[in-house]
């Protein structure tokens, strides 16, 4: 009995031995980040200075004194809002074609995926001069079709749609997650489809998304979280200009922390940003009950 609980004890302390990396870096660079910006965002601390206790001061401020606050988080619903549901459609749209038995097939899926790995800082850099009013590809393109093209990003109108438009090149990575949810579909569906008289349309909307519902559920909760956060396309590419256009509320969350060193007023912008992506999720996991569905049972 002895030589046993010694065995265990020892498999216990191994246990921790292999785990403790894990533990102490969740200790220190999650849990402990986590706790001290729940205390920083109701101080007024500049990293400088020691942090001054102000209590709920700086979300006060945030909702009734900020108009870059609403004007940033207005700028990150717009290019949620739009760009989520083209992403899920560009990308769809991608895989079904893909999933299409034509000669070369690799290649083209290579083609589409490629985008999808290729650095954001540098696929941002090469679409800023894509997108150049003067010398860019794509106004060079539209003149030569007798069009005068927009000022893109130095435009405070095309800004945004801008970015959104860039964000549909990188879809190479939802679109191979669609990809495989088409080709995991039972052909016995699409063949009891036919001999109902279901026309390929018909068995697209009644067989394949219900088939691939969670692939587009994991892609949409996914794609949501990522686009509240939207930061290093406009960091790099346009600084929250023109006219604080494309001002999304992490890059002006970024800013207040370190630019302004103003850490408690970011702190309390973190946890607003955190609020409103948890309440967004939730409700997204509360309407997939109705929409997605789950071969195996619910």
């Amino acid at each position: 009995m002895a030589r046993k609980y010694s065995l265990q004890k020892n498999k216990r302390f191994l246990g921790y031995a292999f785990t403790s990396p894990w533990i102490l870096g969740f200790l220190m660079f999650t849990l402990y980040p986590f706790a001290a910006s729940i205390y920083y965002s109701l101080t007024d601390y500049s990293v400088l200075n020691a942090p001054e206790f102000v209590g709920v001061g700086n979300y006060v401020t945030l909702f009734s004194k900020d108009p870059l606050f609403w004007k940033s988080l207005y700028n990150t619903l717009y290019y949620a809002v739009i760009s989520l549901p083209l992403q899920i459609l560009v990308a769809l749209g991608l895989a079904t074609l893909l999933n299409q038995r034509v000669r070369g097939l690799a290649v083209f899926r290579t083609i589409f995926y490629l985008p999808s790995i290729v650095p954001i800082v540098g696929a941002s850099i090469v679409w800023m001069w894509l997108l150049n009013p003067q010398y860019g590809i794509i106004n060079g393109i539209l003149y030569a079709l007798g069009i005068n093209g927009p000022g893109w990003i130095t435009d405070p109108v095309w800004s945004k749609p801008s970015l959104i438009i860039m964000s549909l090149w990188g879809v190479g990575g939802s679109m191979i997650i669609y990809l495989a949810a088409l080709q995991d579909v039972p052909v016995q569906l699409y063949e009891a489809s036919e001999l109902d008289g279901a026309s390929p349309l018909h068995k697209f909307r009644h067989v394949t998304l219900p088939m691939i519902s969670p692939a587009i559920f994991f892609q949409l909760v996914m794609g949501l979280i990522g686009a509240l956060q939207y930061f290093t396309q406009a960091y790099v590419m346009t600084q929250g200009g023109p006219a604080d256009s494309t001002l999304f509320y992490s890059l002006y969350l970024y800013n207040n922390a370190f630019r302004y060193f103003k850490m408690g007023y970011a702190s309390a912008m973190a946890w607003i940003l955190f609020i409103i992506i948890l309440v967004l999720t939730l409700l997204v996991f509360r309407t997939s009950r109705s929409w997605v569905y789950y071969a195996g049972g619910r």
